[in-house]
């Protein structure tokens, strides 16, 4: 099972550590198909492709130059925080990316809600509202990481 065709530009974008996320994450999925026994939550299957997801946003910034290399391979980074739409300082990721010709409002506004719904939702842990995924809803968030990878690659890589 391949969730990104080997054969389009933007799997070369990502880094051999990005692949090897996607591929770890195919193999996850195809496991939970095979697996008879039902778990309560299916959370694990998004988590290769949302970390996959952090570190592809890291070199789109890089590449778009809203990030320097010293962010980029530091260990301070917090892609939530600096694109979140509703912090707004002169860090602010998600209004250089409205503002970039390449990118606009409506694919910062994709790349946040993804961030927001596949990471964030998923990966932290509230008492008063915890979430289990059921493993339809757990490929619903990884087809919808891969949708924002490929709408990137439309728009920025040509």
């Amino acid at each position: 099972m391949q969730v990104i065709d080997r054969n389009h530009p933007i799997w070369n974008f990502l880094s051999p550590e990005q692949r090897g996320l996607i591929q770890d994450g195919e193999l996850l999925m195809e496991q939970a198909e095979k697996t008879p026994r039902k778990v309560s939550d299916y959370s694990y299957l998004v988590f290769s492709f949302a970390k996959m997801y952090e570190g592809f946003l890291k070199k789109l910034f890089l590449d778009l130059e809203i990030i320097d290399e010293q962010d980029y391979y530091g260990d301070d980074i917090r892609i939530g925080k600096l694109l979140n739409p509703f912090y707004v300082d002169i860090t602010s990721v998600y209004e250089k990316l409205c503002q970039n010709r390449k990118v606009g409002k409506e694919l910062a506004e994709k790349l946040w809600t993804v961030w927001r719904k596949s990471r964030n939702q998923v990966f932290h842990y509230y008492p008063h509202n915890f979430r289990r995924l059921d493993y339809n809803e757990a490929l619903e968030y990884i087809y919808e990481i891969i949708e924002a990878v490929y709408a990137v690659g439309k728009k920025c890589l040509r």
